[in-house]
């Protein structure tokens, strides 16, 4: 690792974790607080103080990330934060806050994407969705101490690690940053939760997520299926929960404890269970992502069919367990 790349990996999580203990003494979050409603898992009143820390420590290195598109998606990311932390002090319409989720979304794909994709509309409007899809999902996630942190670290590690490989310097770069603040608000975020992030945080967080996934296709870094099955616990977790209360006929976009995380806690796993079961799985498939990538065709194939029967056992085991503790 050169200079660039330790001063890029160590000052954000620095900056993220100081920028957090400043605000908690100053006493910020006595006007930034998240008060258990019925989505939440906590009990008490907790400062929603880590996005603020998560974009300071990645604005720290951003002279080293200023390059197209990602300046762009960093950009746009940075948008997000002002209406999210908007959002956070005092809610905004969800028709508000969708639009510039798409808004964000279409933005990046149409300057990322190369101009003959582009001519393939259905492709763009699927990058778009999908990159819209993961700017709220992990929102969604974000429910338990250190799920959200844990995952951005692992995450966004393994993008860095597959950049890097493939010498995208600057997407590696990115990914770093990101994985590294998210590292210094776990420090405040791990069980027992001192703040949240926020949607100042995971809004942003989760844009940037896929904006460096498409990335990451666009340069030939990674196949499109690797960022899908890195960041796979949360993606099968939040779509599958809002497919069921959709076809459920309940409104799904309503705050709920329906998420099989949430159902886990509820069912008596303590959060630092939750956290080590949510990080273990998310390393396992990131580790098959990175075998999959080195792998013929069809063992690829293999590993994504062997992982789609992981999480249909899983999500199965958790209903009965979820049942089974109610009952």
């Amino acid at each position: 690792m050169n200079a660039t790349a330790w001063i890029v990996a160590l000052v954000p999580a620095i900056v993220a974790a100081c920028a957090i203990a400043l605000l908690r003494r100053a006493g910020a979050g006595a006007w930034l607080v998240d008060r258990p409603n019925e989505r939440s898992l906590h009990a008490q009143p907790t400062p929603r103080l880590g996005g603020i820390g998560v974009a300071a420590g990645v604005a720290s290195v951003a002279p080293f990330l200023w390059s197209p598109p990602l300046d762009i998606a960093l950009g746009l990311a940075g948008l997000l934060f002002a209406i999210s932390l908007a959002d956070d002090v005092r809610s905004l319409p969800m028709a508000v806050r969708l639009a510039a989720h798409i808004a964000a979304a279409a933005i990046f794909v149409v300057a990322a994407m190369p101009h003959d994709a582009i001519a393939a509309w259905l492709v763009a409007l699927a990058a778009v969705a999908a990159v819209a899809w993961m700017t709220n999902l992990f929102n969604f996630m974000d429910g338990a101490d250190g799920l959200a942190g844990g995952m951005a670290v692992i995450g966004f590690g393994a993008f860095a690690i597959a950049a890097w490989r493939h010498d995208s310097a600057t997407l590696a770069l990115a990914a770093v940053a990101l994985a590294s603040a998210s590292a210094g608000f776990l420090a405040h975020n791990f069980p027992p939760a001192r703040v949240f992030l926020g949607d100042a945080g995971s809004i942003p967080m989760g844009f940037l997520a896929a904006a460096l996934g498409v990335q990451g296709i666009v340069e030939g870094a990674w196949p499109a299926w690797f960022p899908v099955l890195v960041f796979s616990p949360f993606i099968v977790d939040a779509t599958v929960t809002l497919a069921r209360r959709a076809l459920g006929g309940k409104k799904f976009w309503r705050a709920h404890r329906e998420h099989y995380y949430q159902r886990l806690a509820l069912a008596g796993w303590s959060r630092r269970r939750l956290l080590f079961a949510a990080c273990g799985l998310m390393l396992a498939a990131a580790a098959c992502a990175f075998a999959a990538m080195a792998a013929v065709r069809e063992v690829q194939l293999g590993i994504l069919l062997g992982w789609t029967a992981v999480y249909a056992s899983l999500l199965v085991a958790i209903d009965r367990h979820a049942s089974t503790s109610v009952g």
